[in-house]
């Protein structure tokens, strides 16, 4: 299983099941059912209902997952007590990444504290964060021998450094353990963070900053109405700037409403901040009471984006309806080494 990315959540002994069962209590306090919508995400409760999802073309079905390899990711995550974003975000290609071992590793907890009306993770208050979650990440990175790891997390507004010690703390637990393990973390943007947040991060020396800008500018106040679109692109500038040598990687969905004319806009922002990697994929919409989908791309649009990215400068571009953020993370960190090699010996 030397390719698995794995998913550390905070949940304590118990307390997935105490979720599942949703009259459970904790502390005399009753436990939301993070499997129901309302509950899981309270802050579109009174949202319409969209229209009905258009029925997905071929392109965008994926079988159900049934192979031995799923089920023994699966199974390590149950053992390990882990949870992955690749369940809590309702991530399409399960099926295909954890036949082969790889998932997504979160966090912070699995409740966030924003409410974008395309995200399937749950909202709403998190507990504390765990002091002691960057070594059991460590060693579970370590106890299973994983070449390179995805870390991504909620936002936590409530804190003072939106996490960024958090981060800092579990890249440095895991480089001790795992000194071989390439480490490549997906960001909230430390919008509410005291300053020199992203600082912290940065000098825990990730070989991979990834942070989404998600969606073009005018579907943000809709989509994306807690962040701001230019500060999440400073972010990833600034990072640059901080460590030229990092690789910077961002992504957006398409199928929200966008133009072809807005996608190529966010190109070109892109590259003015010196951002690497370009991931681009269809948007699913998760329940009917998030953001509708507005069209499913074609599969020759998809590549049209590649190769107008490509001519744009970036490193490496990934533009294919499944495509997500670690989606073949670790060999797209290969490819990402191998394109700055040629570049620098051309």
């Amino acid at each position: 299983m030397a390719g698995l990315h794995v998913a550390a959540s905070r949940v304590a002994p118990g307390g997935v099941a105490a979720y599942v069962r949703g009259k459970a209590t904790r502390k005399g306090i009753p436990v939301r059912d993070l499997k129901i919508p309302g509950e899981r995400h309270p802050e579109k409760a009174r949202r319409a209902d969209s229209a009905p999802q258009p029925k997905k073309p071929d392109w965008i079905r994926v079988k159900a997952p049934t192979s031995e390899g799923y089920k023994q990711t699966r199974d390590i995550m149950r053992e390990h007590k882990l949870v992955t974003v690749c369940e809590e975000a309702g991530c399409p290609n399960v099926g295909e990444c954890w036949s082969q071992g790889h998932a997504t590793m979160m966090i912070m907890g699995e409740i966030c504290t924003r409410g974008c009306t395309f995200c399937n993770v749950a909202t709403g208050r998190p507990d504390a964060l765990d002091v002691f979650e960057p070594g059991r990440v460590a060693d579970a990175v370590k106890k299973l021998g994983l070449n390179h790891v995805v870390i991504t997390s909620v936002d936590r507004d409530d804190v003072d450094d939106g996490g960024a010690a958090h981060f800092a703390q579990t890249i440095r637990a895991i480089r001790r353990q795992s000194p071989g393990t390439t480490i490549e973390i997906l960001t909230p943007d430390f919008l509410k963070a005291k300053p020199g947040s992203l600082e912290v991060v940065v000098e825990a020396k990730p070989d991979v900053f990834n942070h989404n800008l998600e969606t073009v500018p005018g579907l943000y106040p809709e989509v994306r109405p807690g962040a701001r679109y230019f500060h999440s692109l400073r972010l990833l500038q600034r990072v640059k700037e901080l460590d030229p040598s990092m690789f910077t990687k961002s992504g957006i969905m398409v199928g929200l409403g966008e133009d072809k004319q807005a996608v190529h806009q966010v190109m070109d922002d892109m590259r003015a901040a010196d951002i690497d990697f370009l991931t681009i994929g269809q948007y699913l919409q998760p329940t009917n009471k998030h953001h509708a989908v507005d069209r499913f791309v074609t599969p020759e649009e998809f590549a049209s984006y590649e190769k107008a990215a490509r001519g744009k400068g970036f490193l490496m571009v990934s533009a294919t309806p499944l495509t997500r953020s670690s989606y073949h993370a670790g060999e797209d960190f290969a490819r990402l080494r191998e394109a700055r090699l040629a570049k620098l010996g051309a």
